[in-house]
């Protein structure tokens, strides 16, 4: 029973440190989702995100931003990854409750 307990408390221990890279590489990473306004046939890209109720555009310029869209996309992944490794955690968590010795 030692040997399982060891177990779960190293694999914890792992999704807990893999839980912290996640949210510590998607504090650094761009929030929203870019928009394209057409403004007399010309195209202007924004950033486009949520500040408390207020939804803030931040310009970004005519060009179509690329990097801003690898980044937003790689947050998406990032957030999917994210929700598994909780929900690892939470089986965890019940497993180590249901001691019985």
């Amino acid at each position: 029973m030692s040997i399982l307990k060891g177990v779960l408390s190293e694999s914890k221990e792992h999704y807990l440190e893999v839980k912290k890279k996640i949210e510590d590489k998607l504090a650094s990473l761009p929030r929203g989702s870019v928009k394209e306004r057409n403004i007399s046939g010309k195209k202007y890209f924004y950033l486009q995100n949520r500040i408390g109720k207020k939804i803030v555009h931040k310009y970004l310029g005519r060009k179509k931003p690329e990097e801003i869209l690898r980044h937003l996309q790689g947050r998406k992944k990032l957030k999917a990854e994210l929700k598994k490794v909780k929900e690892a955690l939470k089986l965890l968590k019940r497993v180590e409750g249901k001691k019985r010795d």
